[in-house]
């Protein structure tokens, strides 16, 4: 079994796409920690409710980055984690937590990469006016949104589209595709 940690840092929509599939069995994983760098987001609820051990912390409570990567290292190599599920998570990775954990990062982004990276690639597209946008599943580089590209669905933008019906149609698919980018990488990497 695959031993998973999920980092975000809000309402934790795709841990509980996750968490869900694990219950399932639909993935041969189990989420053994949730991290949350935004102490009070509606992640925790969700990892309290699933009876997932939180790690919760202020980043500037630490003196550096690397000095809250090394602590997240340590708390991941206690819980055996296997593959770091970036869900939300607002934050670049750093050195630290990238050398340890190369290969076994994976992140979601509400576009089709490379288009629209960073932040706000919903607003961004919508303000480009394009017909299509997606999502993407990458494992994680020290480039933002850079790495390489593990799965991809393209979202259709239909002219009357707000903003906020777009930013739906994207979640269900995030939901979706993570879990399945998710279990492919657990298929290819662990020989399951």
């Amino acid at each position: 079994m695959t031993n998973i940690a999920v980092f975000a840092s809000g309402n934790g929509s795709n841990f509980q796409a996750v968490a869900d599939a694990c219950g399932k069995k639909e993935l041969d994983a189990q989420i053994v920690l949730a991290v949350c760098d935004k102490p009070g987001a509606y992640v925790e609820k969700r990892a309290e409710k699933a009876q997932i051990p939180l790690f919760s912390f202020s980043p500037k409570s630490y003196e550096s980055k690397q000095a809250f990567e090394q602590e997240l290292v340590e708390k991941l190599k206690e819980k055996q984690v296997d593959l770091i599920v970036l869900a939300g998570y607002m934050r670049l990775i750093g050195p630290t937590l990238l050398q340890e954990f190369e290969g076994r990062m994976m992140n979601i982004h509400p576009s089709l990469l490379p288009a629209f990276p960073g932040l706000d690639a919903i607003g961004q597209a919508f303000d480009a006016k394009v017909k299509v946008t997606g999502v993407t599943v990458h494992l994680v580089d020290a480039g933002m949104d850079t790495g390489p590209i593990l799965a991809q669905e393209p979202v259709r933008i239909d002219e009357a589209d707000t903003q906020e019906e777009i930013e739906k149609k994207i979640r269900n698919v995030e939901h979706q595709l993570y879990p399945a980018a998710i279990k492919q990488w657990i298929t290819t990497t662990q020989g399951v």
